[in-house]
């Protein structure tokens, strides 16, 4: 194993939904901000594109990294060694100002492919995703406990395999735009399978 630094931003934050895949693997963690452009989610949670002059906030994390760690990591963000420019994310070695220091470090980060950002995506201002999500809640907080399960047990089905539904839960999914109606079974919407991705 070696030790690798990594910049980490929203959903794999401490205290955050994502940090558990990298909190055991952890050896150290700082306050950092890095140069790029913040954009919030339908979902609710952040991405970053490279480039801007925003200094988005995260954590500068160094952790115990093998080949097996990287590769489910860059499997959660969508990465392909093989094919980089096609992914949803690249994951790129940038430099990462921790906080009291004006002296950069390297760490890898993962960027959304802006070939792949989604048209209602919005900027953050000033890149402060944290202020944006006080603000305005991410949707897996506001699901109901019963929403959330049906979502979770919709996002783990097979293809073929019908989930039963009632009607009130069925028009509240629909409403949110979390499910698609395919005639004879549901399947999550792009939004729902991210919102699936989402949930702890």
């Amino acid at each position: 194993m070696t030790t690798t630094r990594f910049f980490v931003y929203g959903s794999f934050c401490e205290g955050m939904v994502h940090f558990s895949k990298i909190q055991n693997f952890m050896e150290s963690s700082v306050f950092a901000r890095a140069k790029a452009t913040a954009y919030r989610l339908k979902v609710g949670f952040p991405v970053i594109v490279k480039g801007g002059g925003d200094l988005v906030p995260g954590q500068l994390v160094e952790l115990k990294t093998s080949e097996i760690l990287l590769s489910l990591l860059d499997e959660f963000f969508g990465f392909n060694r093989q094919t980089p420019e096609m992914s949803l994310y690249s994951r790129e070695e940038i430099e990462v100002f921790p906080e009291g220091t004006s002296q950069g470090i390297k760490a890898w980060a993962y960027f959304l492919n802006p070939l792949k950002l989604p048209v209602n995506a919005a900027v953050i201002p000033g890149g402060d995703w944290k202020k944006s999500m006080e603000e305005r809640p991410v949707l897996t907080s506001q699901l109901t406990d019963k929403q959330a399960t049906y979502i979770q047990r919709l996002g783990r089905s097979t293809g073929r395999e019908i989930v039963p539904i009632d009607l009130t839960l069925y028009r509240e999914l629909m409403n949110m735009e979390l499910i698609v109606d395919k005639g004879r079974r549901l399947a999550l919407s792009k939004l729902g399978q991210e919102v699936f991705r989402h949930l702890a």
